[in-house]
């Protein structure tokens, strides 16, 4: 098919890319096109092709004297895996006791690229399989941890968000319309914690309450999430008490780490 030959393509030039990448060491930092070529066995225009495109998304820096070497980008990414790292291992004590006292499954969550990423993530043991997973994407409208997270932006970013996604419907609960979005967003600001009620998986109910800065500014939140035979509404108070237990300690855990973006 089409689009499995475009598949193919598509992988081998990320191969390709990658063995360039890793020409470049300690003891070699810099390279010109016909050098790289010749230590590849790829041709020249291939390997000028390759960098060309990786010069322009800033991992790989061309030099004065025409020669190659690695750009800021990679410094960029590896700080942020080093970051959230960091954090998970300043956080953990803390969402496994969450966790062990609510008894559901507990995720530590930032927006990133206008979505929900877990970065943290302690599960119940009930042995409930959610479908998320450290390092996961979720739709930020459609969860509790990014409607709270998208309550607390200002005014210009949630219209970019929501002008830049498809409302998507995952559940019969799922809210697709914009004005209706607006008015939760509004009312989980108002009231401080948020609700996800089937909204993305049948039978699944979240809860999730704000992690803050030292400016006392939104940057997490801290989520349980429980099937809707356990999960019990009446309960919600008792769910936000046993969340907040914890939060000083998680909110530490971010207090050198300000741009998680």
């Amino acid at each position: 098919m089409e689009s499995t030959d475009n598949d193919k393509k598509l992988n081998l030039s990320i191969i390709k890319a990658f063995e360039l990448l890793n020409a470049f060491t300690v003891e070699k930092n810099t390279w010109g096109v016909r050098e790289l070529a010749q230590k590849t066995g790829y041709n020249k225009s291939t390997v000028y092709r390759i960098l060309n495109t990786l010069s322009v998304l800033n991992v790989i820096h061309q030099n004065s004297n025409d020669k190659y070497s690695l750009g800021s980008k990679l410094f960029e990414l590896g700080n942020r895996v080093s970051i959230y790292k960091s954090i998970r291992k300043l956080s953990n004590d803390s969402i496994k006791k969450t966790a062990l006292e609510i008894q559901e499954t507990v995720l530590l969550s930032i927006i990133k690229d206008n979505q929900v990423f877990h970065i943290n993530k302690a599960d119940s043991l009930h042995g409930l399989k959610m479908n998320t997973s450290i390092g996961a994407y979720q739709p930020i409208y459609a969860t509790a941890s990014g409607k709270l997270l998208f309550s607390f932006l200002d005014e210009d970013e949630k219209e970019n968000i929501i002008n830049n996604t498809d409302l998507k419907k995952y559940t019969k609960n799922t809210i697709t319309s914009r004005n209706e979005l607006l008015k939760e967003l509004e009312k989980i600001k108002n009231q401080g914690f948020a609700l996800d009620i089937e909204e993305l998986e049948p039978g699944l109910i979240c809860i999730a309450i704000p992690v803050k800065n030292k400016n006392g500014n939104i940057i997490a939140s801290l989520s349980a999430s429980g099937p809707l035979s356990r999960f019990r509404m009446k309960n919600i108070t008792k769910y936000i008490g046993i969340l907040n237990k914890e939060i000083k300690n998680i909110e530490k855990a971010f207090y050198d780490f300000e741009n998680l973006s």
